[in-house]
């Protein structure tokens, strides 16, 4: 469940189409003063970055971070991606079409700082990176089902 605060916010920022530094300001002072509290909190803001184009540079740092917090710290077993979190957070961060970058950049530092962490989601950067490094040099990118 979203908690209203949230649902308004992402309501107002995708009428407006665009995440200003006031945004994410109001997002760490107002609307996520103890961070993100439930994967589908996780899930809009995730949405979110894929639907705006027009994002502060304080955006990425925010989103990233309270992302990490959530996923390795405030869930259980702290400081471990399970197999259950690491499928929710590939199938979030994946949407079916492919990761943003943001999404990319998520799903690298959940890994680098959790103790430890399932294959899948390993698996879900490599697959990214993969793929990066085919377009650089190939100059298309492969089809990869993620």
């Amino acid at each position: 469940m979203v908690r209203w605060s949230l649902e308004s916010f992402i309501n107002s920022t995708i009428a407006r189409g665009e995440i200003s530094r006031a945004d994410v300001n109001s997002l760490r002072r107002d609307v996520l003063p103890n961070g993100i509290e439930s994967r589908d909190e996780a899930d809009v803001l995730i949405a979110l970055d894929r639907a705006i184009f027009d994002k502060d540079g304080d955006w990425a740092p925010f989103l990233i971070q309270a992302v990490v917090d959530f996923v390795v710290w405030s869930s259980r077993p702290t400081g471990r991606v399970d197999r259950d979190a690491a499928e929710w957070l590939v199938s979030s961060l994946g949407c079916g079409s492919g990761p943003t970058r943001n999404a990319v950049a998520i799903a690298f530092e959940v890994i680098r700082e959790a103790e430890s962490t399932d294959e899948a989601l390993v698996t879900f950067v490599m697959r990214w990176r993969a793929r990066e490094s085919a377009v650089l040099a190939h100059g298309r990118a492969p089809e990869l089902v993620f």
